[in-house]
């Protein structure tokens, strides 16, 4: 009891933490530069991308339909997602100045959390959208009715913006008192709470409850979507049938896989099992390559798609030359 007493007064006493700095991916000036010009091509690159299915499926009537309707919204979330942690991360690598506010780091980890929990959700809705098109053709549109799209479609940024209301505060429970140094290239929540200097037990406990309900359960979700996917394409008599399928799936497991392992991989392990360096590594696959990733696979590469491309520039085309 007297020893509990004398760690309270302890942390008491310390100096709060009025800033942190963040690590990063380098300290050479010269790698600095050259992550700079990288990550700032891959975030342009990213929101031109996102935005353009945005703008092209809101445009061409023929692509208002659910499929299309949960892309635009996980193109939304990409957007979301890589502005959290890409424009501070620009910032650090051109001025060297690593340095982020109590209030801007607890809010970036608020922000981020919310938009990979929405992602989970959401990568879960559209796996189950395309087992309805792909298993149940002529019940498709009474299953995916306009109503239930809707309102899966806000409720996922309901869910997660209540699972992060539940981590922020806690988060803002803790203290932070020893040191400032955040090894990582944005505020995370697993470095934050491996930081604390107070007890951050229940903290770990939610995060790791909430991964395996978000987590584990929407990847589950997915994986048993993608199998009765698969598993009707094998029945498919065609040849071609079957390899335009298997193309168009494959590309899509493969994006939702690396998301939801290196996801998984950060938020489900024990505390002792933190490594910053290859943290960082996995974080870049979901904060980074997927929102770069997403609009390519799921909708670049779809021949409706390239057609509303084509339609929208005609008339970005006819308006300019009416200005002129």
């Amino acid at each position: 009891m007297m020893d509990t007493s004398i760690n309270s007064i302890e942390i008491k006493n310390q100096t709060p933490i009025r800033e942190f700095i963040l690590v990063g991916l380098s300290a050479t000036t010269y790698m600095q530069i050259i992550l700079f010009w990288i990550f700032i091509f891959i975030y342009i690159t990213a929101l031109s991308a996102n935005f353009l299915l945005i703008l092209t499926v809101c445009t061409f009537r023929k692509l208002h339909t659910p499929m299309y309707l949960f892309i635009v919204n996980l193109s939304l979330v990409n957007v979301f997602s890589i502005s959290i942690t890409i424009p501070k991360l620009l910032h650090s690598l051109l001025t060297g100045r690593q340095t982020i506010s109590f209030h801007g780091c607890l809010t970036q980890v608020y922000m981020f959390i919310w938009a990979v929990g929405t992602e989970l959700l959401h990568l879960s809705f559209m796996a189950f959208d395309r087992y309805a098109a792909i298993c149940h053709p002529f019940q498709y549109h009474m299953i995916m009715r306009k109503q239930v799209c809707v309102c899966a479609a806000v409720g996922v940024w309901v869910v997660g913006l209540v699972n992060t209301s539940t981590h922020s505060a806690l988060l803002n429970q803790l203290s932070f008192c020893n040191t400032n140094i955040i090894n990582h290239f944005f505020c995370d929540l697993p470095p934050l709470l491996h930081l604390s200097c107070s007890d951050s037990a229940l903290s770990v406990v939610v995060l790791s409850a909430s991964d395996w309900i978000l987590g584990v359960g929407c990847c589950g979700f997915t994986l048993t979507s993608y199998f009765f996917i698969i598993r009707t394409i094998c029945r498919i008599r065609s040849t071609e049938g079957k390899k335009k399928a298997f193309s168009t799936c494959s590309s899509h497991f493969f994006v939702v896989s690396i998301f939801y392992s290196s996801v998984i991989y950060t938020y489900i392990r024990p505390s002792s099992a933190y490594a910053p360096e290859q943290d960082k590594i996995v974080a870049l696959l979901y904060s980074v390559v997927t929102p770069l990733a997403n609009p390519v696979i799921y909708s670049l590469r779809n021949k409706d798609f390239k057609e509303g491309v084509k339609i929208l520039r005609g008339r970005i085309g006819l308006l300019s030359g009416l200005q002129n």
